[in-house]
């Protein structure tokens, strides 16, 4: 299987000498072409960095990461500003939506800003509309919807250009229980569906475990890790419960 983010040894450090912090240590992993991968760890442990290393919004301090096979802190100026734009899709906590679009607006402006075909968007929206259970909101503003119908036009966006990756940043945190499980069947149509890459940063174990593999933070570097394969969820929560309480936390406490 094609390896679609290669992490080769990255360090990250913030301060200067005389007060230096290691929020990323030597950390290296691969996560395949279609996988869904949720990261966990306790609050300072490095898995925010990480995402954000990854999703170009920091420099690794050494160290690379590759994605599509392209080294992507050797970018910089308009080609990381190409990159960022059409390789990778955002999902944010708080939506990111533009309160004077429609949702249909708001996840057209995503393929008009690549430039394509206005007589394309409309089948493209429509298409993916279909999959995520939105069609009868895409003429509402965000204002006029749930935090659940908001969380997954967003999802729409970020899928829409077909990025190589799509970078979760706590997706449910602002949802009630109901509107986080109905996001994370959206995920899993995502990503069985449409062969969608996913990395999420999560802050408990029920999230995490819709994904198909959990990888656990610490100081830095990875501490454990757990691929779902044949396992019921229920079993891969538990799994996933387990390492929480020896990161010294419950399921609702690693962040």
């Amino acid at each position: 299987m094609f390896n679609i983010l290669k992490i080769n040894n990255i360090s990250k450090y913030y301060g200067n000498k005389s007060s230096l912090t290691k929020a990323l240590d030597d950390l290296s992993m691969e996560v395949e072409k279609g996988q869904f991968v949720a990261i966990m760890g306790a609050s300072g442990s490095g898995k925010t960095t990480l995402l954000n290393t990854i999703s170009t919004i920091d420099n690794v301090t050494s160290g690379h990461i590759i994605i599509d096979d392209k080294d992507i802190t050797t970018l910089k100026g308009p080609k990381l500003n190409k990159f960022r734009r059409e390789e990778l899709g955002f999902i944010f906590q708080d939506f990111n939506l533009l309160d004077t679009l429609t949702a249909y607006e708001n996840i057209a402006l995503a393929l008009q800003i690549q430039n394509i075909k206005a007589t394309e968007i409309e089948g493209k929206i429509n298409e993916i509309a279909e999959k995520l259970n939105i069609k009868k909101v895409l003429n509402k503003y965000p204002y006029e919807m749930s935090g659940g119908q908001k969380q997954r036009i967003a999802a729409a966006r970020a899928v829409i250009t077909n990025p190589k990756l799509i970078l979760a940043d706590e997706p449910t945190g602002a949802l009630d229980s109901n509107s986080a499980k109905r996001l994370l069947e959206i995920f899993q149509v995502l990503n069985e569906e449409l062969e969608s890459t996913i990395l999420m940063v999560t802050h408990d174990a029920f999230t995490a475990s819709y994904a198909s593999r959990v990888i656990f933070i610490k100081d830095g570097k990875i501490f454990n890790e757990f691929i779902k394969g044949n396992d019921t969820r229920k079993i891969f929560f538990e799994k996933i419960i387990d390492v929480v309480s020896l990161l010294g936390g419950d399921g609702n406490d690693v962040i």
